[in-house]
């Protein structure tokens, strides 16, 4: 095997998307997904059957990344790591904040310290950070100079375990680089964020719930544009990428009232579908992504258009009800608004 790939949170959304990449795309690779399995991972999402054959090419460990021993023991076994594990829903983390910090930092930090005690053979650790560590957009395009101002637990959480990683390169030298992918859409991803959750609403004829009135502007790629980009930092030379910040964007962003009439008129529902529900405390307004960074030094750019994206991940949904129906008790999540009204978000 040429390579020997760690892959933490490999059983969720981006995660899982990535880990098919690369089996589908490097046979001679080994891949060891480690995933908590918490509500938002599934082994389903895996390309092959764990309890059968597969040539030794990918292994499943389960357990959580602030496990330090067991961390130890899966990072002493690779030459790279990529780090996906963290908790990640906005809405969820404002009532259930000491999870956020306890996975996204911890667990980072369990990470880095295993990637430093085996630095000797670690090649590459490339940290999927996010847009959501910015706030709302201070100029029209993001880069990754803009500030890092939080605005939810969760982006504190991952902006907290962004820095760190920085710093362990800064202080030890270990071979890292951060990843900031702006809004990921795509199949597998859960019925907690916006797209597969107004898809689902569509194929269940229930209402779309949009925050406040809707302006809230993001930034969408489609997650397969994301895997590209983190396997082409996975093979490019260390002097090129170790200590540096990629963010992952579009360049184009799109309200969430135009990203519900977009799916509804998809999907040939009446747009009578779309209501709205009190503003999100933290609400991020807008956020628009520069990659001019890795556009220069890769060539790297989305391929898949919103349209094309949209269209496969409504057909995915539409075909995969099995995989998701048994999520539906948690598309919404009870919050008190700022005018102090509790309301399913």
């Amino acid at each position: 095997m040429s390579k020997t790939i760690l892959v933490t949170g490999g059983a969720g959304f981006i995660g899982s998307n990535f880990v098919r990449h690369i089996y589908n795309t490097y046979t001679d690779y080994r891949i060891i997904v480690f995933d908590a399995l918490t509500y938002a991972g599934h082994i389903e999402n895996l390309p092959v059957n764990i309890n059968a054959e597969n040539n030794g090419r990918l292994t499943f460990w389960y357990g959580n990344v602030t496990n330090g021993e067991l961390v130890d023991t899966l990072v002493s076994q690779v030459d790279t790591v990529v780090h996906f594990a963290a908790e990640t829903h906005v809405t969820r983390s404002i009532y259930d904040n000491f999870l956020f910090f306890q996975t996204d930092v911890i667990g980072t930090q369990t990470i880095a310290n295993a990637v430093l005690k085996y630095r000797d053979r670690i090649k590459r650790f490339i940290h999927i950070s996010t847009s959501e560590v910015y706030g709302t957009a201070c100029k029209p395009l993001m880069d990754e100079e803009h500030p890092i101002l939080p605005m939810s637990p969760y982006a504190a959480a991952k902006a907290g375990a962004d820095r760190l990683v920085y710093s362990y390169w800064t202080t030890y030298g270990i071979p890292a680089v951060i990843i900031r992918p702006f809004n990921n859409y795509g199949s597998h991803q859960h019925l907690e964020k916006a797209i597969p959750r107004f898809i689902t609403s569509c194929i269940l004829n229930e209402p779309i719930r949009l925050h406040g009135d809707g302006c809230a502007a993001r930034d969408y790629i489609h997650v397969k544009d994301t895997c590209d980009a983190i396997d082409l930092v996975l093979h490019a030379d260390g002097n090129i990428v170790n200590g540096e910040v990629f963010n992952l964007a579009s360049e184009a962003d799109r309200t969430m009232l135009s990203v519900a009439r977009d799916i509804v008129a998809a999907m040939g529902c009446n747009q009578s579908l779309i209501t709205f529900v009190g503003e999100r405390p933290g609400q991020v307004f807008r956020h628009t992504g520069d990659s001019s960074k890795i556009r220069r030094i890769f060539g790297w750019t989305p391929r898949i258009t919103w349209d094309d994206g949209l269209q496969k991940t409504i057909e995915w949904y539409a075909k995969n009800q099995t995989w998701w129906v048994k999520q539906l008790w948690m598309r919404t999540v009870p919050i008190i608004t700022s005018s102090g009204n509790k309301e399913l978000h």
